[in-house]
């Protein structure tokens, strides 16, 4: 077993696959597969399971990853401190549904990062598809919510894939709206209220299940009822079409203006974020920072942490 292999077991699950993984580390894809094929040999265990669709990693793949990420990040270290190389490319991957905060806390760890090379990935992205990045450790670490409706659901999912939920705070549900919406004068508002209003939702794919929504009370009919894809758009239509969408409260004026405010939903439901991550394996030192920076910007907004 060489630092070299696991460095390329490490790059085919950034990548997702072993072309692509090739083409970054600048060899063959024949001799990426063998040296990982003779890596499996060595150690007994499939690290990847290969079918038509492409490679996924093992349950004891999964496991293996967790000690080879920690072996290369401390070999950096040692280069660091003996050998006087410059510092190792920081990575860290985070998938999560369309939260501001959560980006608000990525920017602060690129920024505190102080590293001059890294790679960092934002994935904001559906339900389902959260827990399958982190399931395949695409990131190592997802964002989204959990409340009396599908709390059975996405408990039993990340069980099946050994996934853990650690809750960082419950909010009570909010409506966004554009300041100029009528409703915006109003302390709160009930859903008789919104009813001539276009509706705004995350649309979740083949996977569109009442389960997976980004949004509670995902069964109430609405006479106006808009999907939209990313957060920018959404939004977007707030603005120009006087809509509305259910989330926690939690605005930010540096990402999204000025234009946008929250209004109390008078429902009786509660929003419950947090985070997943994979059981078998350590979280990377900067995921670890990230979680740190997401606690920080989420008290920054006077709310107040679960953990």
């Amino acid at each position: 077993m060489t630092l070299q292999q696991l460095k390329y077991v490490i790059e085919v699950v950034n990548c997702g696959s072993i072309n692509e993984a090739a083409k970054k580390l600048f060899i063959s894809q024949p001799s990426l597969s063998n040296a990982i094929k003779d890596l499996e040999a060595e150690i007994g265990i499939e690290i990847f399971l290969r079918s038509a669709k492409g490679i996924t990693l093992s349950i004891d793949g999964s496991e293996f990853l967790g000690y080879a990420r920690q072996v290369v990040e401390q070999a950096g270290l040692l280069e660091q401190r003996y050998l006087h190389q410059k510092p190792s490319r920081q990575l860290c991957a985070i998938s999560t549904q369309h939260y501001a905060f959560a980006v608000n806390a990525f920017v602060n760890l690129i920024k505190g990062s102080g590293a001059e090379e890294y790679e960092f990935t934002l994935r904001e992205t559906r339900t389902y598809e959260i827990i399958e990045d982190v399931k395949n450790l695409r990131s190592e670490i997802g964002i989204l919510y959990m409340n009396p409706f599908n709390q059975k659901v996405i408990e039993k999912l990340l069980r099946e894939n050994r996934l853990d939920f650690h809750p960082l705070f419950t909010a009570s549900p909010h409506i966004f709206i554009s300041t100029r919406n009528p409703l915006a004068a109003q302390t709160s508002v009930i859903l008789e209220d919104l009813q001539e209003y276009p509706y705004l939702s995350f649309e979740q794919g083949e996977f569109n299940s009442f389960y997976f929504s980004e949004e509670i009370l995902s069964t109430v009919f609405h006479k106006k009822s808009i999907h939209v894809s990313d957060r920018a758009t959404l939004f977007n239509l707030l603005i120009g079409l006087n809509g509305y969408t259910i989330s926690t409260g939690i605005v930010s004026a540096d990402l999204n203006g000025d234009n946008i405010t929250s209004v109390p939903l008078q429902v009786d439901d509660r929003i419950q974020v947090g985070w997943i991550a994979s059981h078998q394996i350590q979280l990377s030192k900067q995921a670890r920072l990230y979680l740190d920076e997401l606690k920080k910007v989420i008290q920054d907004y006077g709310v107040p942490l679960l953990e």
